[in-house]
């Protein structure tokens, strides 16, 4: 098993180091291995780890509470007149001291317990924040796929448009037709430039986004290797009975509800006696300052048994007691609320799928359509029944149908990772 543990670690340092090299060579990443990146290597998730830390030593300083504690002192004196017919006018006392709690109505452990709560919370949150960056990773990597597919049908489209212009050309020269359609086409031409353009940008800033979210911020040295081709199946109907228990958020608040239970019982505690026994040992200098004896030097050491008995506090302890059983029962009716909510979060997450093929089979078929249609105009145009207005005009409908069934397919596959975390299941 620790073999396998190393071989995971190897494997996902040497994607981090490997995957966006500083020598200009692209490599291609898969989506798995941008969310492998994504949990090792974001930022979010590294705060998280280092509070889960912090949570973890607060444990361990809690757990020494019941432990005696020592202190030592020193401190120089010097009095005037007339002090000095009492004291010494210059000394110098010395002390140690051990104090050692005995009974504290089990604030203690009750303390302990608490502190091994906040690190379970701390540790759920860091599972909320892996989700949330996974499904960051998997919405900024669909991005990029889309950019991409996008600026090969806009090279496509102007490809159509140059063919266009070309025969448009040879036919105003030829005296067959107005040049009112060319300039049209010219215009088209410069649009799909101008658009070719502003998607090279917006696939630089997609590649930035998600080199911040797998932790290589400033890194555009790396390609995708999905298309949105693929299966775009519907999900049948769903149970989402007790999904939310699969939600950390759920198990977030039900560790809430227990710390708020612990704080209770440390109210409580301060009804109940507590005892300490504290042992100090001093040594002094000065002149004559052993009164017993008349000596410069005096040494001893004293016992103290502390018991303090709770006995009247006009009733605060109780309303703290009750101030807290309300506090619980506040999160206990978040708790149900947000179960309520993550129920209707993930049957608009099923929906939203199943829209989703909706709209790629209606926009496959638009495509079908826009491509019969664009290969009619074609012929009727070489058969010189229509002008050269209605092909660009059958262009840029195949263009509006190619670019849709582009949006629904990513659109499609953001739904799946969003239905996912819905549920429970994006880890």
């Amino acid at each position: 098993m620790n073999f396998i543990k190393y071989w995971k670690v190897l494997t996902v340092t040497i994607i981090a180091g490997m995957s966006l090299p500083c020598d200009g060579q692209n490599v291609t990443l898969t989506l798995q291995e941008c969310r492998q990146l994504a949990v090792t290597q974001n930022k979010k998730i590294k705060a998280v780890q280092s509070q889960i830390a912090a949570a973890k030593i607060a444990n361990e300083t809690a757990g020494l509470n019941n432990r005696p504690s020592f202190d030592a002192s020193i401190m120089g004196l010097h009095v005037g007149k007339p002090l000095d017919q009492l004291l010494p006018s210059a000394q110098l006392n010395g002390s140690v001291s051990a104090t050692q709690p005995i009974y504290t109505g089990g604030k203690i452990k009750l303390g302990q317990a608490a502190t091994s709560k906040a690190i379970e919370i701390t540790e759920e949150q860091k599972t909320m924040t892996e989700v949330d960056v996974l499904f960051e990773a998997e919405n900024a990597y669909w991005q990029i796929v889309q950019v991409k597919d996008k600026i090969v049908l806009a090279n496509k489209y102007k490809e159509m448009l140059q063919q266009l212009h070309a025969e448009l050309e040879n036919a105003v020269n030829a005296g067959l037709t107005y040049k009112n359609d060319l300039l049209r086409v010219e215009v088209n031409m410069n649009e799909a430039d101008l658009n070719i353009a502003k998607a090279n940008d917006g696939l630089v800033l997609a590649k930035l986004n998600l080199a911040q979210i797998i932790g290589q911020s400033n890194h555009t040295d790396f390609d995708i290797k999905d298309s949105v081709d693929g299966n775009f199946s519907a999900m049948a109907t769903q149970s989402f009975d007790g999904i939310a228990d699969n939600r950390p958020e759920i198990n977030l608040l039900k560790k809430a509800i227990e710390i708020e239970q612990i704080q209770t019982k440390l109210i409580k505690a301060d009804l109940k006696p507590q005892i300490g026994f504290s042992l100090s040992g001093f040594s002094s200098v000065g002149k004559k300052i052993n009164f017993s004896n008349g000596e410069n030097s005096m040494t001893s050491y004293y016992g103290l048994l502390n018991v303090s008995i709770p006995i009247f506090d006009w009733g605060k302890n109780a309303k703290k007691v009750k101030e807290q059983t309300l506090h619980i029962q506040a999160k206990q009716w978040e708790l149900e609320g947000t179960k309520e909510l993550i129920n209707l979060q993930a049957q608009s997450a099923w929906l939203q799928i199943n829209q989703s093929v909706k709209k790629i089979n209606l926009t496959g078929h638009s495509m079908k359509q826009a491509e019969e249609n664009l290969r009619l105009a074609n012929d009727r145009y070489k058969a010189g029944t229509i002008t050269g207005k209605d092909v660009l005009e059958a262009q840029v409908i195949w263009q509006q149908a190619y670019s849709s069934n582009i949006d629904a397919k990513v659109e499609y596959k953001v739904n799946i990772a969003n239905y996912k975390k819905a549920v429970g299941e994006l880890r």
